[in-house]
């Protein structure tokens, strides 16, 4: 618990002593045990504090509710969503939001598709919180305005895994190689086209990431900068593997598919000066020099298209398949799969040097 240094601060103190006091108390009755401790970790997850984030121990909690029944998932996805509701502070609820980002990255199955099909059973958007204001001091301000913004990423996130099929940035199993390889270079245009634009639309929320609060919350931002860095290092190695296809059919793409991928490159170039200083130290020099070499080489091969028309239609570009809502991923097979990925035909040959080092806690 970090320093006190307001009466709001010691008022959310007080709160996070009585509401986890509470919940110890119910979690010693046997017949509501399991939900309750959920709720627990989350309380313990989610303090006011905004100099702690969530700790690992309360996560690993949350987390091993993958192992166990889908109702067991369903409780503790339940028990974030509760508390994400239910607050009006800003810390609380980017912690909560935190939470839901590693189910996203780091639960099993089961966990996450409880996770996606949440608001099926309230009618509720849960992450859709354009509205969100806490004005109790100067930092729950500006903390306020990376809940909107980070909420929003994680509506991109999910949406985006949606359109890929399977998780994005998630750690939760592997795909072999010869899968892989054959799964992509199986998608027709279209399907590449759809999925690179999704893509490059999550690196268009990332890069809108706020600057780190001025007074206070540092410990925060950087928890969350870290874990979104994590999805950029994800996206772009999905899609240098889809650029990669586009190079081997330059010579059959129509000029329709010529002129989406050039928005696509636009709209990603828009974001790379950002990206580049926001997320240094994520990745290596060589491996974005070489995701830039591949873009320039592909751009290339496909023919140069007139900036004029480009920018009159980029706006429009990039709207199929957006609604940034969570469902269930039925359309196509789900496959969560991590950075252990790699590629051995000729076609994804340089693939390997962009894997990047993780910690033990396989952080994707």
């Amino acid at each position: 618990m970090g320093r006190i240094t307001s009466f709001a601060a010691l008022i959310g103190m007080i709160k996070d002593k009585a509401s986890q006091g509470k919940a110890a108390l119910v979690s010693s009755n046997p017949t509501s045990k399991s939900l309750s401790n959920f709720h627990l970790s989350v309380l313990r997850a989610t303090t006011h504090d905004p100099s702690t984030p969530p700790g690992n121990r309360h996560l690993d909690v949350l987390l091993s509710a993958g192992t166990g029944s889908r109702a067991t998932a369903a409780s503790a996805v339940e028990a974030v969503m509760d508390r994400l509701h239910t607050t009006g502070d800003a810390c609380v609820a980017l912690k909560a939001l935190i939470i839901v980002h590693y189910i996203v990255k780091h639960g099993r199955f089961i966990l996450q598709d409880q996770l996606s099909v949440f608001p099926a059973s309230g009618g509720r958007n849960y992450l859709k919180l354009s509205g969100f204001r806490d004005e109790k001091s100067p930092l729950m301000w500006e903390l306020s305005s990376w809940v909107r913004w980070y909420a929003l990423y994680l509506e991109h996130l999910l949406s985006t895994s949606r359109i890929m099929g399977f998780f994005v940035s998630s750690t939760s199993s592997a795909i072999h190689k010869d899968e892989y390889e054959e799964m992509v270079s199986s998608l027709t245009n279209a399907d590449l086209l759809r999925e690179i634009d999704a893509l490059v639309g999550l690196l268009q929320e990332a890069c809108k990431i706020p600057d780190v609060p001025f007074c206070g919350g540092k410990s925060l931002a950087d928890m969350i900068t870290r874990l979104v860095g994590e999805d950029y290092v994800s996206s772009v190695n999905e899609l240098y593997t889809r650029l990669n296809e586009f190079k081997d059919r330059s010579s059959i793409l129509s000029f329709g598919d010529k002129f989406e991928l050039v928005c696509a490159f636009k709209r990603l170039e828009s974001c790379k000066e950002r990206l580049s200083v926001v997320f240094r130290g994520i990745w290596k020099r060589a491996w974005i020099d070489g995701f830039w070499s591949l873009v320039r080489e592909v751009k290339g091969m496909i023919g140069g298209l007139e900036d004029e028309k480009i920018e009159k239609s980029i706006i429009g570009v990039g709207r199929r398949g957006k609604g940034y809502e969570s469902a269930r991923f039925t359309d196509r097979l789900v496959i969560g799969y991590g950075d252990a990925v790699r590629f051995s035909s000729g076609r994804f040959s340089n693939v390997d040097r962009f894997n990047y080092p993780v910690s033990n806690r396989t952080l994707c």
